[in-house]
């Protein structure tokens, strides 16, 4: 589970700001929000608020970023690493990017610093609380030979040759981790590491993303059942009697091989070489089962509503987060989803979710004064009112009472801009 979450010079982020999932002092709402783990009480949600172009997608681009510097290592050490530093300031540029997390895995907490820029990863290091804090190892980059220098820790028996061939592995552009992926040694620290970037944090999901393929996939593959999505489906009022997949050949293009990559979270490098354009591929074409009448009627998934649809998609999501442990960032989490499905969404992981964690990007503020529903820790805002427009990330917990109360309207008061996080409009009249 992530504790908290820094970013420094990343996209629309200048200075260090951070997400936690730490829950603050407030009982509201304990039982069905807060998870108890290796003596923390850590959220299971993180909803971000915040204008358009205010850098909301930042912070997920920038989780999703670290995973792939974790266990997706470039080939060459001639690859860019494709991101962008904070632009609008004449320094920035030419200094160095920082990402840096704190996460438990099987109850031990874990702490992962990396700097880097376009170029070369110039330092990172990784850290064990078990239970005092001990360095698992620190590593550097030689900016005259670009070559890797790692030293672990006194308490991390590693043998020198295998040392030698994870630093020969461990490309300038390549994190330890990335190296250690293509290392044929065993190192138990660092594969509980991998292990937690590779299968509790999940690929960012944007609108775009097509999670069709991805619930279909983990449903193929056992990953979740086809009766717990059907159950999901049938909890948000969509009338299914079952889900049935045709299996059938189809051609195989370019944005089917895009499509795959992004719902895999893999390297197109990885990928089989029978998947290549010209080819073709067996893809289930799936019909919706309605029973009406006490007649059952199949429909295919292109028949069906833009909502039913992105639902199917959503409710493999939600079947993972209950059933494993998992985190999702999703971005612009209400598009195609009724206010009541948004809602209906969020409170089934809160209620049924044991172990799994949620951020997410939204406009949606209906449910910003419910309180049966939200606590000020997990509603975040990101704000770029400052002269260097750089993003600011902050909660509703961070206000003091002169701002928020208890009886203080929420949504009134971020409406009215007094929380920051929406657009500073001018009229609607254009000289022409």
């Amino acid at each position: 589970m992530i504790i908290n979450f820094s970013i420094s010079n990343f996209g629309s982020i200048k200075d260090k700001q951070t997400l936690s999932f730490e829950a603050d002092k407030s009982t509201h709402l304990e039982d069905y929000y807060v998870i108890k783990e290796g003596g923390l009480r850590l959220l299971k949600v993180a909803l971000i608020y915040g204008a358009n172009a205010s850098g909301k997608t930042t912070v997920l681009k920038a989780l999703d970023f670290l995973k792939k510097l974790a266990i997706e290592p470039e080939y060459t050490k001639n690859d860019k690493l494709e991101f962008e530093p904070f632009l609008f300031d004449s320094k920035t540029p030419t200094t160095n990017s920082l990402l840096s997390i704190e996460f438990l895995q099987n109850k031990i907490k874990y702490y992962y610093k990396i700097e880097f820029n376009k170029n070369t990863i110039a330092r990172e290091q990784l850290d064990i609380y078990n239970p005092r804090k001990s360095n698992i190892f620190k590593r550097k980059t030689n900016l005259n030979n670009q070559f890797t220098e790692i030293k672990f820790g006194g308490k991390i028996e590693v043998d020198k040759t295998f040392e030698k061939t994870l630093e020969a592995n461990t490309l300038r552009n390549n994190t330890v981790l990335g190296g250690y992926l293509k290392t044929n040694i065993d190192i138990d620290e660092l594969k509980e590491v991998t292990d937690w970037f590779y299968h509790y944090l999940r690929p960012m999901i944007s609108p775009k993303t097509n999670l069709r393929r991805y619930t279909t996939r983990l449903i193929n593959e056992s990953e979740i059942t086809k009766q717990s999505v059907l159950n999901i489906l049938n909890r948000a009022d969509l009338n299914l009697t079952n889900i049935i997949f045709q299996k059938k050949e189809k051609d195989i293009i370019e944005s089917f091989i895009d499509e795959f990559v992004e719902i895999r979270g893999g390297n197109q490098y990885e990928l089989s070489e029978d998947l290549t354009i010209g080819n073709s591929i067996t893809e289930d074409d799936i019909y919706f089962e309605h029973t009406v009448g006490g007649i059952s009627y199949n429909l295919p998934f292109k028949l069906e509503s833009q909502g039913t649809k992105r639902y199917y998609s959503f409710a493999g999501l939600m079947s993972l987060l209950i059933h494993k442990a998992v985190i999702f960032s999703i971005d612009e989490l209400e598009t195609s989803l009724h206010p009541d499905l948004y809602r209906h969404f969020i409170l089934l992981h809160l209620q049924n979710s044991k172990q799994s964690q949620l951020i997410a990007t939204t406009h949606n503020r209906e449910i910003l004064n419910d309180k049966d529903m939200c606590r000020d820790d997990a509603i975040w805002v990101t704000d770029k009112s400052g002269k260097d427009c750089a993003t600011k990330l902050y909660s509703f917990a961070d206000f003091d009472t002169s701002v928020i109360r208890d009886s203080t309207n929420r949504l009134n008061a971020y409406k009215s801009g007094r929380l920051g996080g929406v657009p500073n409009l001018g009229d609607i009249y254009i000289n022409t």
